[in-house]
């Protein structure tokens, strides 16, 4: 009697997983508690200078990169490179693809999904409140948390196949760049609270490195940018749903 109601249990909890992973729509996030950390860095390019203080109040991040199957299901296809794997990161995406991405999961979800600011991502690549300073989002250890040129094998990986970082989010560094909410700009000096970046601009940010970006590309500080009209195989997307 013990044994079939362990297997039960077993079968039980086999089925809610696989509901979870084959429901597309099921973001799942992780809670940021606000704070107020060093944003940029001393030792990297000129663009993450000068280091500054930033507060931000508490929000909610995707534990992962937003899927192919996910991106499916609302747009009701799928534009990546990399196909034939559904749990690895959706690219090939523009910023102004992303924002209807967005519209329609607002639509059909209820929710509030947008992209995270800037600083909103460089907190939580860093952990937060949790952070222990890592170079790369989660570890020193490039191997342990990155997805990149020296390891992947020339594509995209699964969401959550490295190890995860403080806070218990995974590839923040490393497997596709993430598109943030910004326009690009240069750092201020001063002391600011959640900002929202320039109010205009030629490039939108991209956070975190890639499949074929170099180590130096996947700290968690450094800062890259493109056109917001067009999509790369390398880049994709996490969500952000603010705290209520």
């Amino acid at each position: 009697m013990k044994r079939l109601i362990v297997l039960i249990l077993f079968f039980i909890g086999m089925s809610e997983t696989s509901f979870a992973q084959k429901d597309p729509l099921n973001h799942e996030m992780i809670f940021v508690e606000g704070g107020t950390f060093k944003m940029g860095s001393k030792s990297g390019e000129d663009d993450e200078k000068p280091v500054h203080s930033v507060t931000l109040s508490a929000f909610n991040i995707g534990k992962y990169e937003v899927t192919q199957a996910q991106w499916a299901a609302v747009m009701r296809s799928n534009p990546s490179h990399f196909k034939d794997c559904e749990e690895c990161p959706v690219e090939n995406v523009s910023w102004n693809d992303v924002q209807e991405y967005i519209q329609k999961l607002n639509a059909q979800t209820g929710k509030k999904y947008r992209l995270p600011t800037e600083s909103e991502w460089e907190y939580a690549a860093k952990g937060g409140k949790s952070s222990i300073g890592f170079t790369y989002s989660g570890s020193n250890e490039m191997n342990a948390v990155v997805w990149n040129t020296e390891n992947c094998g020339g594509k995209t990986h699964k969401v959550g196949g490295k190890q995860a970082n403080e806070l218990g989010i995974y590839d923040m560094t490393g497997n596709v760049w993430e598109w943030c909410s910004d326009w690009y700009d240069k750092y201020n000096s001063f002391k600011e609270t959640n900002p929202t970046g320039a109010s205009l601009g030629q490039y939108r940010v991209e956070r975190g490195g890639s499949w074929n970006s170099y180590a130096e590309d996947c700290r968690a500080a450094y800062r890259d940018r493109r056109t917001p009209d067009k999509g790369y195989d390398n880049g994709g997307l996490r969500l952000v749903l603010p705290v209520e």
